[in-house]
């Protein structure tokens, strides 16, 4: 597989609980490969990576399937409600910042960093 393919397999994997960021992914296949546990090999303009006999023997001597301990206990529905209101709140500050004027655009801001602000507070004030 290339990075990106593994990236959206551990996602997949996980339930999407865990999705690594490029950033991690590619310095430790470069790791990996310093190490000799893994091979690339150029594709299509693309590095596609397998395991070599001593990756071979590390990852079986390693714990099972990582991902699965990721999604365990999560609860999706829950989760999926927090990424739905993220997801509408930067849709409409989105909104605001293309097409509203510059006065508008310092009120979303206002509303975004109060937002922040009252976030943390919940937390600092457990009784309320």
């Amino acid at each position: 597989m290339h990075g990106y393919e593994m990236i959206q397999e551990i996602g997949e994997r996980s339930g999407g609980a865990w999705r690594p960021s490029p950033g991690s992914v590619y310095p430790t296949l470069q790791l990996l490969e310093d190490e000799g546990l893994i091979e690339s090999r150029s594709e299509g303009g693309k590095n596609l990576f397998t395991l070599t006999e001593a990756g071979r023997t590390e990852a079986e001597s390693g714990p099972e399937a990582p991902w699965e301990e990721a999604g365990r206990g999560v609860d999706w529905e829950t989760m999926n409600e927090i990424r739905q209101a993220g997801f509408g709140l930067m849709e409409a500050f989105g909104q605001v910042w293309k097409t509203g004027s510059a006065d508008q655009r310092q009120k979303a801001l206002a509303v975004i960093n109060d937002a922040r602000k009252k976030l943390y507070l919940i937390l600092a004030n457990d009784d309320d």
